[in-house]
């Protein structure tokens, strides 16, 4: 079993765990009213689209996203938030290092040992969700659950869901499918720019992700017998219809939408082992991208 399989697997336990620890890191994460950015690379910038467009929701203040590399520098922020697994990746810590002295920070991290604990003014360390596999799956997961523990917006149910997510059989013939869309709505788009991402990660997949509502202005077209729509949270109405008119296989969401990433990580994983891929190392890829400064 693959190290990707095996982290993906862990993934409810993680977040009972969290969940748990979420009043202890109330004193370091976005208090109600302020002005906040979420940064992240790649995995972590998705988590940060659902976790501004959560925060926002939930009438916590103004909240945005961005890749760490495209910070609006200038822009006025109380408190910049970076996701970063690894704590090594390079446009993370440069941005952390613009904002010293100005912009209060806070990263949340797997590794405690690496020069994002000292470039953010206050850390978070989830290191019982780090992983060895170079595809991320449940630190993730585990740092968006705590960013919904914190808003007041993680229950059982999300916990009970993603156990549903890990026993239920994938539905028929997906794994054959030669393309892949997945599908969201508010918070969940970044859940399916994820879930897209996993794909090309772990199974070289032809894999993209919308808005829900976008969908049917000209990413449709691609959509025939042997593709696959899969939505994450509730699809706006008439869309399943209309995707199965097309003679591609649809598939409902019918878990929370953080439980539904978790099925289409099992899903990467399967359509990896069939295509004799190995998860754990995906082409071109390292666990944390470096780069080489003049």
């Amino acid at each position: 079993m693959s190290h990707v399989e095996n982290e993906l697997k862990s993934q409810p336990e993680c977040w009972v765990r969290v969940a748990g620890q979420a009043a202890t890191y109330a004193s370091v994460l976005p208090a109600p009213g302020e002005r906040v950015a979420i940064v992240g690379c790649g995995t972590s910038w998705f988590m940060a689209q659902a976790a501004a467009v959560l925060r926002e929701r939930a009438g916590q203040g103004e909240t945005d996203a961005f890749a760490a590399s495209e910070f609006p520098h200038g822009r006025p922020y109380d408190r910049v938030v970076a996701l970063t697994r690894s704590g090594t990746t390079t446009e993370v810590l440069d941005l952390l290092g613009r904002l010293k002295g100005g912009t209060r920070t806070v990263a949340i991290t797997a590794d405690p040992r690496t020069p994002v604990t000292e470039a953010a003014d206050e850390v978070v360390v989830l290191d019982f969700a780090d992983e060895l596999s170079v595809v991320q799956t449940r630190f993730a997961t585990t740092a968006l659950t705590l960013l919904r523990a914190h808003l007041g917006l993680h229950t059982d149910a999300v916990v009970a869901d993603a156990r549903t997510a890990l026993s239920e059989p994938l539905p028929e013939g997906l794994v054959d499918c030669t393309q892949f869309t997945f599908l969201g709505r508010d918070w969940s788009v970044g859940l399916a720019n994820e879930a897209g991402l996993k794909m090309r990660e772990a199974s070289l997949a032809w894999t993209e992700a919308y808005p829900a509502m976008e969908y049917r202005h000209g990413p449709i077209s691609v959509t025939t017998a042997g593709t696959a729509t899969w939505m994450l949270g509730e699809a706006p109405d008439g869309l399943a219809e209309q995707v199965r008119a097309t003679g591609g296989l649809w598939v409902e969401g019918r878990l929370d939408p953080l439980a539904e990433l978790v099925r289409a990580q099992r899903l990467a994983v399967a359509v990896a082992a069939a295509r004799g891929l190995d998860p754990d190392q995906p082409r071109h890829l390292t666990r944390s991208v470096i780069l080489s400064t003049p």
